[in-house]
């Protein structure tokens, strides 16, 4: 099974896709699709809609995990996040990908056990738990690895 995780943005959208085998979980890849500052919104919306298409016909996943947005200051940062996730959920429906999601508490449970951690404990125990030599960069493709990690505990929850 492929799960691919998904840490959305307007300037930089996280992923990261695993593979479980049997017990073992690897990483087949991770990083960043990336949009230009310049552009418009719409121009920048679709770059994100066509580099995911191009990563899940690579890939073929057969999950798609992403956080439920959680905002309490900026609203010009969660309208644009907002909008980049709705490209992902878009996508994902349009792939016909399971979805999961799930809220940051979740995440964080899943890669530390504690629902408090901070965003370097919870990147630490991911390339723990990969058995990575060195955490994904930038931070966005190891939040995403996050995200998909704790996709592989939901996946196994809802198959039960």
């Amino acid at each position: 099974m492929i799960i691919l995780g998904i840490d959305p943005g307007i300037g930089r959208t996280g992923y990261a896709f695993l593979q479980k085998t049997g017990s073992k979980i690897a990483l087949l890849e991770s990083g960043c699709i990336t949009t230009m500052p310049g552009e418009s919104e719409a121009k920048r919306l679709l770059e994100i809609k066509k580099d995911l298409d191009l990563l899940i016909k690579k890939w073929q996943p057969d999950r798609l995990c992403l956080e439920r947005l959680f905002f309490t200051t900026n609203a010009k940062t969660a309208m644009s996040v907002s909008q980049a996730r709705g490209i992902v959920l878009f996508s994902g429906a349009e792939h016909k990908l399971k979805i999961i999601e799930l809220t940051p508490l979740q995440v964080k449970i899943s890669a530390t056990g504690y629902g408090k951690a901070d965003k370097g404990q919870v990147q630490r125990m991911v390339a723990k738990l990969l058995n990575l030599k060195k955490i994904p960069k930038p931070d966005d493709a190891a939040d995403a690895a996050a995200i998909a990690w704790a996709g592989v505990g939901r996946t196994l929850d809802q198959s039960q």
